[in-house]
């Protein structure tokens, strides 16, 4: 099973939204305990490199951007968007190992991935989809939260759609009901995390849904939440009028009164101890009217510094005492798995390192 210290290196992951790095701006950035520069050179293409200079380690996020350059601002050495160093103020000969690390990145739809591992293996074709970001029937807006905890305790915390009714209780769930009464329709553990769907009919809208659709009233909810290694969420979720058949097939396209949600969550760990998150949550009608995507933005946030409090306390917890262990109840089902699975990802790939 996966510790807390462990990171998957050979992997995509998010580095920050495109917006981040508008105007020119060197980003510096903390990812899997490495610290990074990001920024967006004249050529419109992003550039990662390590965030010190090869010469007396200062921060070259500190520095100035030339065109793809980056210039350090102690001595002045300057390196290209690959990392070598290209000038040396005063002096001709520039040693040709002179240089810092590159990260393999890549933009797509608003997201800046990193690939840390071996850039040899870093194949854009393996970044995961989610095509609502770039879908013009999906309307939504990105944001960035910071957790003072390790990545997988909010993996555990996305894991368990029961906690909704006790964390959640006025804000994305709605009452302690949808714990007792709902269960799993179905959970499949899959080789890269797992998928669960839950269903819970006949309730009452959640807070969160009731104040974009004041109209709702009893509804029938339900949620397909999947979990990808090493730590991205994508879940979509269903509100019609109860009664109206979706449990049985019909198409919620063509029921009255149904409306969507799709949410993307991606992880990605700054230390063992904290994790940037990034996250949009998009919804699929009246389009035309922006405070729609505030009001569930803002909902979100609510509900999210809610996990937030539980999750920083829980780190804090284990700190104190390394020695103890988490017990486990059934609902704890696909976050096991899902630990398992990165452990067994990770242990692959350190083995892959030791016999290089």
């Amino acid at each position: 099973m996966a510790s807390v210290g462990a990171f998957l290196l050979n992997s995509w992951y998010v580095a920050a939204w495109d917006h981040e790095l508008a105007g020119g701006k060197l980003l510096a950035r903390t990812l899997l305990e490495k610290p990074v520069v990001l920024y967006k050179g004249d050529s419109g293409n992003v550039v990662a490199l390590d965030d010190r200079c090869a010469h007396r380690g200062a921060r070259l996020s500190n520095g100035r951007r030339e065109g793809d350059c980056v210039r350090c601002m102690y001595h002045g050495l300057k390196f290209d968007a690959s990392g070598k160093c290209v000038q040396i103020p005063g002096q001709d000969n520039i040693p040709p190992r002179l240089g810092v690390r590159s990260y393999p990145v890549v933009t797509r739809d608003r997201l800046v991935w990193i690939w840390p591992g071996d850039p040899a293996l870093a194949d854009p074709a393996k970044i995961l989809d989610f095509p609502y970001l770039r879908d013009q029937n999906w309307r939504g807006r990105p944001d960035y939260m910071h957790y003072k905890a390790n990545f997988l305790l909010i993996v555990d915390n996305l894991s368990d759609f029961a906690h909704l009714a006790f964390v959640h209780t006025k804000t994305l769930g709605g009452s302690e009901e949808y714990a007792y009464k709902s269960k799993p329709t179905a959970i499949e553990r899959l080789e890269d995390g797992f998928r669960v769907e839950r269903w819970h009919m006949d309730a009452d809208a959640p807070p969160f849904h009731k104040k974009v659709s004041p109209e709702a009233a009893r509804v029938d909810r339900r949620n397909v939440a999947r979990m990808y290694v090493p730590g991205i969420f994508f879940m979509e979720t269903l509100f019609v009028p109860a009664g109206t058949g979706a449990r049985e097939g019909n198409d919620p396209g063509h029921l009255p009164g149904a409306k969507q949600y799709r949410n993307c969550q991606f992880f990605t760990p700054e230390t063992s101890r904290s994790t940037h998150f990034f996250w949009d949550y998009l919804h699929d009608y009246d389009l035309h009217d922006p405070a729609i995507a505030q009001s569930l933005n803002e909902s979100m946030i609510a509900g999210f510094l809610e996990d937030k409090f539980i999750i920083e306390g829980q780190q804090e917890v284990l700190d104190a005492d390394p020695n103890f262990k988490m017990s486990g109840i059934a609902a704890d089902a696909p976050l096991a798995h899902f630990r398992r699975t990165l452990g067994k990802m990770i242990d692959a790939e350190r083995e892959q390192v030791a016999a290089a």
